[in-house]
C-alpha cells in the first residue's frame, strides 16, 4: 500500500518525465523553434496517459503497467 501512496504522490508533484533537449531532437529538421510551454504541455499530457493506463491495469486487477494499458 505505501509503494501505491508514492505513486500517487508522484503523479501530483507531477514529476518531469519529458526532456526539453530531446523535445528539440525530435523536431530538429522538421520545424524552426519549439516554445518554452511545450515541454510542461507534454509532460502533463504524459501523466494523463500514465494515470488512465495505471487506471486500466488495476481495473484489471494487475499490478503491471503493460503497453497495451496505454
Amino acid at each position: 500500500m505505501e509503494k501505491e501512496n508514492q505513486a500517487d504522490s508522484l503523479i501530483e508533484k507531477e514529476v518531469n518525465l519529458i526532456i526539453k533537449s530531446n523535445i528539440r531532437k525530435a523536431t530538429k529538421n522538421k520545424i524552426a523553434n519549439v516554445a518554452e510551454e511545450v515541454g510542461p504541455v507534454l509532460n502533463k499530457k504524459v501523466i494523463e496517459l500514465l494515470d488512465k493506463a495505471i487506471e486500466r491495469a488495476k481495473a484489471n486487477q494487475r499490478k503491471t503497467l503493460h503497453a497495451r494499458d496505454l
